[in-house]
């Protein structure tokens, strides 16, 4: 590709830079989000175009941070993959060393993106230390007692669900004394955060939730940019202490590794823990005005919403949903728990995962399609058994409830141990075939890791036993060897996996399988209501089930219920829930349609990387893309219109 001199008179000049096509007038620059510099190949290497003389307004788009620059100053594109030339069996880029690739691609944070985290607005981690490891994990530790002790069910024989409401056909005035009452079904981060909202605006809340006791799954989660601005706008204590138990991880670099040797002389070749794709989360969190992504621990979540969230007594526990009934406009809901019990309110939120009784009932799906299962309240309590009758059951649960199963299985753990690259990268994922390992800081000198592995649903690992105590650990190491003769493709991976599938215990690793769901859009008749049914509608997963790896399910959870408690909080009288319902199912649905599609087209793709990698022309193309789409995938994920 041959881009010449740009013209120095007026002109229409095309900067092609990433596909991006711009026009830019007398003495104006090309305003280039890209990770590809416009260039011209020249000779050995490759030479950025020229750009014109005159003062410019040239944008230093590295996550999306838009800086002035003056006169004679060429664009710095957002890139760890310049548009280059194979020559050979090297990639020549400008003046960077002409050895084989090993600089660019083995650079854990390069310049474009260092400039970036530089920036005085970046957030600034709290170093880890003996000290604050220490505080961390004891804080965890302490949040898990804590959490297998809220709530009990045994001193609510007065509670104001338990009494008919005897509100009069047309319903009843809505104010300060007489608030919306609330039950939501779950509580997981979705219940938790309806919860909070509803107490935030004066509403009366019960939350009902199926499991024994609170328990952590899958260890800490991300709180991105978007979740983050959520919880500002429903509650600022919380939001605060969330912060302050936080770890920041928009400090450091986060993208894909290659994870085996692979490519050719054509697409390019590529050895074992070489970059593929870089990007940082802080730029386009700080163009959008948005604080910076933390991880903090879901029990250590679940402690703060318990505390500041909603008064004591709110979360009932081993109390699952099983049907509701309405009772007429604007005269509310009765719902019957499993064990007979019943609940009387003006609003019914189900956000009881997945598997959700309450979109059972919504939809009119088939008995059998509501189940027990890993919720973000109850999944950690599994233990070994409960996982493989999960594993079986889970299989049939899904197809009644038009659940699609991903095609993965997932081994994740909690690894006590303080990465390699700890002070350099927040987030990776080693791309391989048929597989994939994702890591990512959890504070306290801990990785929380998963290992995607293509499956068929409801395998399960053989039982621990004196000869072979570790069968998971076993699995994983054979999968993601560094080994001869490698994995059951012949290919050893970079050592990376390795280091922290070895440093987590048999008895902490987790396994289940993978499902999401398409958007729930019913009959067109159901267009304006598509997440109600009257005066009940259900949020997070219940809603909007996705793949893990844009870590959005929690954070979308969050805009749920700040946009769900905005759209109550406008009801004067109780015939108008269930239009605040329909208005808050409107809003929401397309915006989480999208993110889901992306999350599954993001899992999809990602496990056939190394094919894509493999095709002349394409492949670079393809790589090429990714980089360019990161930062925009980014901003449309991180907004506070939501």
């Amino acid at each position: 590709m041959v881009i010449g001199d740009r013209p120095r008179t007026k002109t229409r000049s095309v900067y092609a830079a990433g596909g991006l096509r711009m026009r830019a007038g007398r003495a104006s620059a090309a305003r280039a989000y890209s990770n590809q510099p416009t260039s011209r190949a020249t000779g050995s290497r490759m030479v950025i175009g020229d750009r014109p003389r005159t003062k410019t307004r040239s944008v230093y788009a590295a996550g999306g941070l838009r800086m002035r620059a003056g006169r004679a100053s060429a664009a710095r594109a957002y890139s760890n993959q310049p548009t280059s030339r194979a020559t050979g069996s090297r990639m020549v880029i400008g003046d960077r060393p002409r050895t084989e690739e090993l600089v660019g691609k083995k650079v854990n944070i390069p310049d474009y993106v260092r400039r970036v985290l530089e920036d005085p607005r970046a957030p600034k981690r709290e170093a880890e230390s003996d000290e604050r490891t220490r505080r961390v994990r004891e804080r965890a530790a302490q949040a898990m007692v804590d959490a297998r002790s809220i709530a009990s069910s045994d001193d609510d024989a007065d509670a104001w669900w338990r009494s008919p409401l005897g509100v009069p056909p047309g319903g009843r005035q809505v104010t300060k004394e007489e608030p919306l009452r609330v039950l939501i079904a779950g509580g997981g981060l979705a219940g938790l955060i309806a919860a909070a909202a509803c107490h935030a605006k004066g509403m009366k809340v019960a939350l009902f939730e199926q499991a024994g006791s609170f328990a952590p799954y899958g260890g800490p989660i991300q709180i991105q940019s978007n979740a983050l601005k959520a919880l500002s706008q429903i509650n600022t204590r919380v939001y605060d202490e969330i912060l302050k138990a936080g770890t920041v991880t928009a400090d450091r670099v986060s993208g894909l590794k290659i994870g085996y040797d692979a490519g050719n002389p054509l697409a390019g070749k590529y050895q074992k823990g070489d970059w593929l794709v870089r990007f940082d989360t802080v730029g386009p969190a700080l163009e959008a005005g948005l604080p910076p992504t933390v991880v903090v621990d879901r029990p250590v979540i679940q402690q703060i919403f318990v505390a500041h969230g909603f008064p004591q007594g709110t979360v009932r526990i081993r109390s699952r949903v099983a049907q509701y009934e309405k009772l007429g406009e604007g005269q509310g809901v009765k719902v019957t728990l499993e064990d007979g019990t019943c609940a009387y309110g003006d609003v019914l939120i189900g956000a009881d995962g997945i598997w959700s009784s309450v979109r059972k009932q919504i939809f009119g799906l088939d008995e059998g399609a509501g189940g027990f299962a890993a919720s973000g309240a109850a999944g950690g309590a599994i233990d070994n058994a409960e996982e493989r009758k999960a594993a079986r059951d889970t299989i049939e649960v899904a197809s009644k409830a038009r659940r699609r199963y991903s095609g993965f299985t997932c081994y994740a753990a909690l690894a006590n141990h303080r990465a390699s690259n700890i002070e350099e990268v927040s987030y990776q994922i080693l791309l391989g075939k048929d597989k994939y390992f994702v890591s990512t800081d959890a504070g306290g000198e801990r990785q929380q890791w998963f290992a995607l592995i293509r499956t068929p649903p409801g395998g399960q690992d053989p039982e621990p036993t004196a000869d072979s105590p570790t069968p998971k650990l076993d699995r994983l190491r054979a999968e993601f060897t560094d080994q001869k003769p490698g994995d059951s493709n012949g290919d050893m991976w970079d050592d990376f996996g390795l280091e922290l599938i070895n440093a987590a215990n048999e008895e902490d690793v987790k396994r289940r399988d993978l499902y999401d769901g398409a958007p729930l859009l019913r009959e067109p008749s159901k267009w304006l209501a598509p997440w109600a049914d009257g005066p009940v509608a259900i949020a997070g997963d219940a809603a909007h089930p996705m793949m893990p790896n844009l870590g959005q399910g929690g954070c979308q959870s969050c805009e749920d219920g700040y946009r769900l408690v905005e759209e109550l909080a406008t009801v004067r009288q109780t015939s108008e829930v269930a239009s605040a319902l329909a208005r808050y199912s409107r809003t929401r649905v397309v915006r989480t349609a999208i993110i889901q599609g992306l999350a599954q087209l993001g899992s999809d793709l990602l496990i056939d990387f190394d094919k894509m990698m493999n095709i002349p022309v394409l492949g670079p193309f393809f790589l090429m893309m990714t980089q360019v789409s990161m930062p925009w995938v980014l901003r449309y994920l991180y907004t506070a219109d939501f």
